[in-house]
């Protein structure tokens, strides 16, 4: 009856446990006994299991009896066999008042023990423990096109219905899911593209509980390298300029790592001319000797993509309908609103 610690009498059962309110909480425990107890330990012998917490005096802090429960006692079950020196012990409707350290207490014919040695401290929390995610890739940096896994795990605690994991962003992506003893794993397999770069991926974990679900989660922010893409050329003020006045290309294009360089060429009948290189080409005064199709060429460590665009160029004078026209010699000579003077020869048939 004593519990003066002895070689023979052991105890194994975790140190710490988690506990979430609301759900249940599970002391996984085995025991050993002096040789000469185990024919106590026989089915006729209706062994009981009991649990004193925070002290080891029966009177004053037994908060468990599975075969003569209390009012005041935690509602709770031996799921463990006795018999088989298996004292695996479950607690339901956890709340604030289960936190604290357990001592287990064996009764069976003469047989009866306390093991003071070692407890399982149990910790009630009110919310779940994040689960983690982890990004797994071929390479040290996820390029576009290559296979990427985003791993969610998460410790499960004592919960019936058992919680379940769920991913946001992404519900197109087929999962693959395995549940260990005390783990939750759910992996994300997928090609990277770059619509996927700077994408968070959300993993959460639900306890569904009978007064309300409780979540926790963790998220992973994807970076994802690939080539240049959308590259575009824009004509400043427009693709339809007036000879004689200022004109900017601009090259843009959406890369990452960003754009290292920017080329530009020209093609004019069927000739391909290089030009300069940087996201502007500016031309202070255009004429028509630089009318033709401007290619612009991005690129950086992963590849190129090219844009174009057809600069047509006005002319600046132009004939209106008010003009003046006389006749000198054999010819006719007519005047135009821009400083400008065309010559038209005529021939007379007589």
């Amino acid at each position: 009856k004593n519990n003066i610690s002895r070689p023979d009498f052991n105890i194994s059962l975790p140190q710490n446990i988690q506990a979430l309110s609301g759900s249940c909480v599970i002391i996984k425990c085995t025991f050993e006994t002096e040789e000469k107890h185990d024919k106590n330990l026989v089915p006729k012998s209706a062994a009981t299991g009991l649990w004193l917490k925070d002290g080891d005096k029966i009177n004053d802090h037994l908060v468990f009896h599975s075969t003569d429960p209390k009012p005041n006692h935690s509602n709770g079950k031996i799921t463990g066999n006795l018999l088989e020196k298996n004292c695996t012990t479950v607690f339901y409707n956890v709340s604030s008042k289960h936190t604290g350290k357990y001592y287990f207490r064996i009764e069976s014919s003469d047989l009866k023990y306390i093991y003071t040695v070692n407890a399982s401290t149990i910790n009630v929390i009110d919310s779940p423990p994040k689960p983690t995610v982890q990004l797994y890739v071929e390479q040290k940096e996820v390029l576009e096109g290559s296979s990427v896994s985003l791993r969610c795990s998460a410790e499960t605690l004592c919960s019936s219905p058992p919680p379940t994991l769920t991913w946001s962003s992404t519900p197109r992506i087929p999962l693959s899911e395995s549940s260990r003893l005390e783990e939750l794993i759910s992996d994300l397999n997928f090609t990277a593209t770059h619509r996927q770069h700077r994408v968070t991926f959300t993993c959460t974990i639900t306890y569904q509980l009978q007064d309300e679900n409780k979540t926790a989660q963790d998220s992973i922010t994807l970076h994802v390298q690939y080539s240049p893409k959308n590259t575009s050329v824009s004509v400043l003020p427009s693709s339809s300029v007036l000879e004689g006045s200022s004109v900017t290309l601009i090259c843009s294009s959406d890369a990452n790592p960003a754009v290292l360089n920017y080329t530009w060429s020209r093609e004019s009948e069927g000739q391909m001319e290089q030009l300069q290189s940087g996201d502007t080409l500016t031309f202070d005064r255009i004429d028509q000797k630089h009318r033709g199709c401007y290619h612009c060429t991005a690129q950086n460590q992963h590849g190129t993509q090219n844009s174009s665009v057809m600069l047509d160029i006005q002319c600046e004078y132009y004939i209106t309908a008010n003009f003046t026209f006389f006749r000198s010699s054999d010819q006719y000579i007519w005047t135009l609103d821009r400083k400008a003077v065309s010559v038209c020869i005529c021939k007379t048939h007589y």
